[in-house]
């Protein structure tokens, strides 16, 4: 009998990584993780077959801290995900939306759905994270509280929904990475793929334009590129970068080849398939926030 999957997630029970975890492999042990550390951890000492790990979202950038962890681990990136996020307002069993004085989440949550909770006359808490406010809420009993959080933190500490999706926007999009501590092949040439690497360029004068010109001339869309510094030094940089292509495209491949030329270090995390999700965000009204007849 084979062993059970298990994806490893930073948060508490019923956080937004772990409905992605779900989403993706409806059938997996979800292993919650203190912090990003303790998941590289969990990857590394085979505690976790697979990390769901947040990157990026659409309201508030980068998540940081990975792009610190990612590149002194020894993982590879094998697929990503992108979850619409979704803000429930709930309170404890019997609770009445008339009721509710005050609304309990993470900074970033509350700060998206800053219009409904103003217009409900709720006043925003800040909490340590989504799912952890929701257990507080539950454990207190109190029936003015309440927590911004998923549904499924609803079902794990039993609470009432008061009132679904009460983010101000539809646009809220936390990309997130699957990651391995073993390579897997990239997806059969032809299919829609994405490539994830890092680089340091060397010290010599327009180094970045010139590493990624090769990028230009063959016609690859390179759709992320963030830098970051080294060791609290202003002039040791580091960049973080996706592009659409396939390792087997010569086109890729010369592109790589003129990057390696003008950099120190160049690390690629993997080849993976690109989400369907990706057609959908490139078009116009997905990126205006609007509902449904604004």
């Amino acid at each position: 009998m084979s062993e059970k999957l298990k994806v490893v997630f930073q948060g508490e029970p019923g956080a937004n990584s772990h409905l992605a975890a779900l989403e993706v492999y409806p059938d997996c042990e979800a292993i919650a993780c203190p912090t990003f550390e303790d998941c590289f951890a969990a990857l590394a000492s085979g505690a976790g077959h697979l990390g769901m790990i947040p990157i990026e979202n659409s309201t508030a950038g980068r998540v940081a801290d990975i792009h610190h962890i990612l590149p002194q681990a020894d993982v590879h990136i094998i697929g990503e995900h992108f979850l619409p996020v979704h803000h429930q307002l709930l309170g404890v069993r019997g609770a009445r939306l008339e009721s509710i004085r005050t609304a309990q989440s993470h900074v970033q949550a509350l700060g998206q759905c800053r219009q409904t909770l103003r217009s409900l006359g709720i006043t925003p808490i800040v909490g340590a994270d989504t799912a952890g406010s929701a257990r507080e809420i539950a454990e207190g009993g109190d029936p003015t509280r309440a927590a911004i959080a998923s549904s499924l933190a609803a079902d794990i500490y039993g609470l009432d929904v008061l009132k679904a999706d009460c983010e101000d926007t539809l646009h809220n999009t936390t990309r997130f990475i699957i990651l391995s501590p073993r390579p897997r092949a990239a997806p059969p040439y032809g299919t829609p793929t994405v490539t994830t690497f890092i680089f340091r360029v060397r010290n010599i004068p327009a180094a970045l334009y010139k590493a990624l010109g090769g990028f230009a001339t063959n016609g690859i869309n390179m759709t992320k590129l963030e830098s970051y510094q080294l060791e609290g030094q202003f002039f040791a940089t580091q960049f973080y970068a996706d592009v659409e292509g396939h390792p087997d495209d010569p086109a890729v491949k010369f592109a790589l080849e003129e990057l390696e030329f003008f950099s120190r270090e160049v690390k690629v995390f993997g080849s993976y398939p690109a989400s369907p999700f990706r057609d959908k965000i490139r078009e116009p009204a997905a990126h205006l926030g609007l509902r449904p007849g604004e």
